[in-house]
């Protein structure tokens, strides 16, 4: 289908290559990464997972948990979830919004930039790495897709609680190439 030049960021910080990639080729991407893509989540409750706006050039996922495969990441950061575990809980959702981009797409190659993202994680009072948590999402997104598509403008908010006790949820505005 489509195809994206991205870049991709080395150890080293920001030197780039600039290549075309297929929806094909990022799927692989995220493989390496020792990853999977999982199907799109169901939806819980009566809402639309992405809803197209703007003719068709902006889309935006609805609220994406961390369950994957019946696997979930519940509980609060700084209690009784760690920042590790809530660092895994951000790139799951990222790979669930990832899931619902695809099943509305058709090919993660037609996405042209990830503009906005907001993370939300359930944190105790005294929790304050919420940025550090969504790192993990937003460092996926670009080693994937590449700095100049992949890296969003974001929020990362603590809230006391998220539904079905989950530690984080992520929303994405995304910005797609035509059909």
């Amino acid at each position: 289908m489509g195809e994206e030049k991205i870049s991709s960021i080395t150890a080293a910080g920001t030197e780039t290559v600039s290549r075309t990639v297929t929806g094909t080729q990022l799927e692989e991407r995220i493989r390496e990464l020792g990853l999977t893509l999982p199907a799109a989540p169901a939806k819980g409750g009566i809402y639309t997972p992405c809803k197209e706006f703007g003719q068709g050039k902006f889309y935006y996922v609805s609220g994406c948990g961390p369950a994957i495969n019946g696997q979930n990441i519940t509980g609060k950061a700084g209690g009784e979830t760690g920042f590790e575990e809530a660092s895994q809980a951000a790139e799951n959702c990222l790979l669930n919004v990832l899931a619902v981009l695809k099943a509305q797409l058709g090919d993660l190659s037609r996405i042209k930039s990830f503009v906005k993202m907001l993370v939300f994680v359930a944190s105790s009072n005294d929790f304050y790495d919420q940025p550090k948590v969504a790192n993990a999402a937003t460092g996926l997104l670009v080693k994937i897709f590449g700095e100049e598509v992949g890296c969003p403008s974001r929020s990362a908010v603590g809230v006391n609680v998220l539904p079905g006790n989950i530690t984080v949820e992520i929303e994405m505005l995304v910005e797609a190439k035509p059909h």
